[in-house]
């Protein structure tokens, strides 16, 4: 762990992004979600857990003990079984409330006969990620959606250019058979945020008699974790699904806000742009609305602005005390 994580402990707030495909029976589930609210209330712990019969999958940001706390539940309904776990820091709370919800699947693919339970992929560690990325006879796909991709990602890598993961099975059928034979491929190699979509994507590839599938374990953020900056072949910002929008190659916020409007998000450049007003409108979806809907949102940003403002004061009178 650097150094700038090690002292982001002692002020900053702890982020689990986590997931496990590990069947759980009805009796687990109903016991492990009133678990996971109780002690999320307890220790004020916010964030998302998706539970269904295939696993667990969510994202929690708090104190240390607290995160520790929801991370040991989980682990312990899990019996034995690896909860794949990547760890960041955040200057504030990365998420507003806390849910803990079932689903019929922990990530949506919309096909249930996919089940990585019973097949994946192989994995590749992120100090062997490189060598697949540089090499010509693997094939490298993004499994992320084109928005996610639009603010980054690994140099001559793949973008599906898919809306939504319930989209990728479609493309995989209309593309990526005459893709392997085009370009001669030995392998295809896959990645995402945090390993979930990609592992889940690799299960059906071979569910379709693809040979030769491989899955980045632990995905961008555990690559960016242990590869160093000056090695590794990130290119630009991961998008995260919480309040931080997306981290830098130091897994610290970075450049990119959300449109509150579209929830898009907007780099820098983005926000310059004449069409841009603060939680109202930007450059993706100028034409989205209608004047009703932007007389709704400036009155739902002056309602941010002043709980920002609330914050800020807090913080001072804290600072002087």
């Amino acid at each position: 762990m650097s150094i700038i994580k090690k002292e982001s402990q002692l002020d900053h707030y702890k982020v689990a992004a986590f997931y496990s495909f590990t069947p759980l029976t009805e009796e687990v589930l109903i016991n492990l979600q009133e678990q996971l609210i109780h002690k999320a209330n307890h220790h004020k712990v916010m964030g998302t857990v998706l539970l269904a019969s295939e696993g667990v999958n969510g994202t929690i940001c708090g104190s240390m003990e607290g995160v520790g706390s929801l991370l040991e539940a989980l682990q312990l309904a899990l019996q034995g079984n690896l909860l794949d776990i990547k760890i960041s820091w955040s200057e504030q709370q990365a998420f507003r409330r806390f849910k803990a919800r079932r689903k019929a699947e922990i990530v949506t693919m919309g096909i249930t006969e996919v089940n990585p339970n019973k097949f994946v992929g192989t994995y590749i560690d992120p100090q062997d990620w490189n060598d697949f990325l540089k090499d010509p006879e693997t094939l490298v796909i993004d499994t992320r959606n084109k928005y996610e991709i639009g603010i980054g990602t690994f140099e001559g890598s793949l973008d599906p250019k898919t809306e939504t993961f319930r989209e990728f099975p479609a493309w995989v059928d209309q593309n990526l058979s005459s893709l392997v034979e085009q370009k001669k491929t030995k392998r295809i190699a896959m990645f995402c945020t945090g390993g979930i979509r990609c592992e889940k994507a690799t299960s059906y590839l071979k569910s379709q008699g693809f040979k030769g599938v491989h899955h980045l374990r632990g995905g961008i953020l555990r690559y960016l974790e242990e590869i160093p900056e000056n090695e590794n072949l990130w290119r630009g910002e991961c998008f995260v699904f919480d309040q931080r929008v997306a981290l830098n190659q130091s897994l610290l916020p970075g450049d990119h806000l959300l449109c509150h409007a579209c929830g898009m998000p907007l780099n820098s450049q983005d926000r310059e742009d004449k069409n841009y007003i603060p939680g109202v409108q930007c450059l993706h979806c100028k034409n989205t609305f209608n004047d009703q809907d932007r007389a709704r949102f400036a009155e739902r940003q002056k309602h941010y602005d002043h709980l920002a403002q609330l914050k800020l004061r807090r913080k001072s009178l804290g600072a002087k005390s």
